[in-house]
């Protein structure tokens, strides 16, 4: 009882200590609150007070209802806890708290442990982070938010140091106040300054940024500058070139253009003089008719040449559409309308791009995606070129079962898309076109009056043994550039074609002969495989033979058996070219009269490769190999000096014109250009000795090395025409 006595009257001192002081708080209030916003005024070290610490506050009412609450400090030997602070934004001057307007300046403690301050409109918080205590009895005194030591009792005579709760004096509760003033002055001069220094940081950062910002924008805009005078100098001296090289090209041309007149005059006065000291007019007439003519026949032994597809189409039986309107344009727009009613029947209905002409419809590049239905009975020809046609559905042909020939080339044809037996109905039909389609397999079922069978370009993969069934009017059959070969091509698939007479198998994969041709056969066509070896027996069912191109393959004479073609009677001509052959082959047919063997590598012709010939050669093409002065033997053209019609031995390595080409009799046309030819002898070509009448239509000479000037006027007694030897331009050393 006693100590707690003791207790209320010490509270009861320390009440009357703080009323004494209630003037001088509140004249430090606002500097209190700045104290306490910015957690600063901790007692200096040396100072009297630096162990003094905020221990609580408790509030003291005068009795007015609504009256101010004064916050007294309290310090006990502890260290100063630690703050931080929450920014709340408000007015300008003026604060707004919980719907409270605070003017600037003021100070309040919303909850225990935090004071707030209204500073320039914004409302700064201080929430008090209390210490760890150290000892046996802590507690926390009411208004306060930290707990403080009790570690003694109060007034105990057992314990002889002095009360630790015993208050201050008023002097020395001055003295403190005073100095904590005088130390939050000086705080708040350094914050302020350190604000006035950060103000100042930032305003010099601001300015360096934008100082930066100008140097980075004038050294841009400097790289744009000096990148435009960079493209501007460089798109000048292009341009510069530019016309430089125009200028070069134009007089370039000047000069070529001024040469070649003068070359030409100069060519046009050679021959005025020529023919008007050594021919009459007449005579001259009459051998350009004879140049003109013999110009359209120039090398006519090339049998191997593609015919032309007008030509081919010249030939077929069904009538092309007829071509009108070529005269004057007038009378093609007035004819025009009355054409398109005579021919346009109202019951064919045609889809659009559709032309119909007597009996031939037209839809070529019309871009139709299916078959059109068409009902025209009397139709004969009908061609789809050119579209995307994928299918052809069942009874497509219900409507035109007269048609004779069907083009389907160049569309998107599958093997899956043509319905089974879709052609059966087509009891006339003799030609099929299926070029340039995507079937991998021969259309089933077609009609036994097929004549002729085309499905080049397409990929197909195999030809079974009954791809070709009943179709034993067959006559041409074309199955170029597609995915063939010797393992996929059944030796049976062949058998029903009994008058098949024209075979192309070119442009696929072949590396020998394909098995079981049939005897038919007249012409074969296997170029541009990969062929490497001529069996003995691989001819021996097709002795009826007249024509094998088999150019553009792998190979050579060593792999040419001997009894591969030399027995078969009808064989004329044999196209070898593109080939890896190093000799003129041996063992070539005994009936053979024109023989391809253009660029190989030939580097010698043997003697007596032509002797066994009859009635002997008569078309012989070596052009572009590798011929020299010794790859012509005296004896290479034994046998052919009676038979010999052309002979082509251009871009080769000759040195001097070969042997035995002045006996050759019959030769009409020799081409010796593009050589190493030198030396030209007076009866090279032409024997002197031979009175007969001339016969050599055309011979070039030109691309050698042969000086004109030197070449003796008998050296060309037997060219029919002087103009028909060309000897210009030459090469120079």
């Amino acid at each position: 009882m006693r100590q707690l006595c003791v207790i209320v009257s010490l509270w009861l001192l320390v009440l009357l200590s703080l009323a004494q002081s209630q003037d001088q708080d509140r004249l430090a209030g606002v500097t209190r609150g700045r104290r306490r916003r910015t957690g600063h005024g901790r007692p200096r070290e040396g100072h009297p007070s630096q162990a003094l610490t905020r221990t609580g506050s408790l509030p003291l009412n005068h009795g007015e209802e609504g009256g101010t609450s004064i916050f007294i400090e309290s310090y006990r030997s502890v260290r100063d806890p630690q703050t931080n602070y929450n920014v709340i934004p408000g007015k300008q001057g003026q604060c707004v708290y919980q719907g409270i307007t605070m003017f600037n300046k003021a100070v309040w403690s919303p909850k225990p442990c935090i004071t707030c301050m209204c500073s320039g409109g914004e409302v700064v918080c201080d929430e008090v982070s209390c210490p760890t205590m150290h000892c046996h009895f802590p507690f926390i005194p009411t208004g306060e938010c930290c707990p403080v030591c009790m570690d003694a009792v109060p007034n105990d005579p057992s314990d002889p140091s002095p009360d630790p709760a015993a208050p201050h004096t008023q002097a020395e509760i001055n003295v403190i106040l005073k100095r904590e003033e005088e130390e939050h002055r000086a705080e708040e001069e350094r914050l302020l300054k350190k604000d006035a220094e950060r103000k100042r940081r930032r305003k010099k950062l601001k300015k360096e940024e934008a100082e930066k910002q100008r140097r980075l924008e004038e050294e841009r805009r400097k790289e744009e500058d000096e990148l435009r005078a960079t493209l501007a100098k460089e798109e000048a001296r292009r341009q510069a070139e530019e016309e430089r090289r125009l200028e070069e090209e134009d007089r370039r041309l000047r000069e070529e253009a001024e040469a070649a007149a003068k070359e030409k005059e100069r060519q046009v006065e050679e021959e005025r003089i020529r023919h008007k000291l050594n021919l009459m007019e007449k005579l001259r007439a009459l051998e350009e008719e004879e140049e003109e003519e013999e110009e359209e026949v120039w090398l006519r032994g090339d049998v191997f040449q593609m015919p032309p597809k007008v030509a081919e189409e010249s030939i077929q039986p069904i009538p092309a559409p007829p071509e009108e309107h070529h005269g004057d344009v007038e009378e093609e727009e007035e004819e025009g309308q009355e054409e398109e009613i005579e021919t346009m029947s109202p019951r064919a209905g045609l889809p659009p791009g559709c032309d119909i002409s007597d009996v031939i419809v037209t839809c070529e590049n019309a871009k139709l995606t299916g078959f059109p239905p068409l009902s025209i009975p009397e139709l004969k020809s009908l061609s789809l070129e050119g579209n995307a046609i994928t299918s052809i559905p069942v009874g497509a042909f219900n409507g035109i079962p007269n048609l004779e020939w069907i083009n389907l080339g160049k569309n998107k044809l599958t093997s899956a898309g043509i319905a089974p037996k879709v052609f059966q109905s087509l009891k006339h039909l003799s030609r099929l076109y299926l070029d340039g389609n995507l079937l991998q397999q021969v259309p089933s079922d077609l009609p036994s009056t097929l004549q002729e069978l085309k499905i080049n370009e397409n990929k197909l993969r195999e030809i079974e043994p009954n791809s070709f069934q009943d179709l034993s009017n067959l006559l041409t059959l074309e199955v170029e550039e597609n995915v063939l070969s010797e393992g996929n091509v059944s030796p049976l698939a062949f058998a029903p074609l009994t008058q098949l007479s024209y075979l192309r198998m070119g442009r696929n994969h072949f590396r020998t002969i394909p098995q079981g041709l049939p005897p038919s056969l007249l012409e074969l066509y296997l170029e541009n495989n990969l062929i490497e070896e001529i069996s003995d027996s691989v001819f021996n069912q097709t002795t009826n033979l007249n024509l094998i191109s088999l150019g553009h393959n792998r190979l050579d004479e060593s792999r040419i058996a001997p009894l591969a073609w030399i027995n078969h009677k009808n064989l004329e001509s044999i196209d070898l070219s593109h080939n890896r052959m190093y000799l003129v082959p041996s063992y070539l047919p005994r009936s053979l009269v024109h023989l391809v063997l253009v660029g190989n590598q030939i580097e010698r012709i043997p003697g007596y490769v032509f002797a066994h010939m009859e009635p002997g050669i008569e078309y012989l093409y070596l052009s572009y190999n590798k011929l020299d002065g010794e790859g012509v033997e005296p004896e290479s053209f034994f046998g052919a000096f009676g038979s010999m019609i052309e002979l082509c031995l251009d871009h080769n390595q000759l040195t001097t014109v070969p042997t035995g080409i002045n006996e050759m009799k019959s030769l009409h046309f020799l081409r010796l250009n593009s050589n190493n030819i030198r030396n030209f002898a007076e009866d090279a070509i032409c024997d002197p000795l031979n009175e007969d009448d001339s016969h050599i239509v055309a011979l070039r000479l030109e691309n050698n090395y042969i000086d004109p000037r030197k070449v003796s006027p008998t050296a060309f007694s037997c060219v029919r025409s002087y103009s028909s030897v060309v000897l210009k331009p030459q090469k120079t050393k």
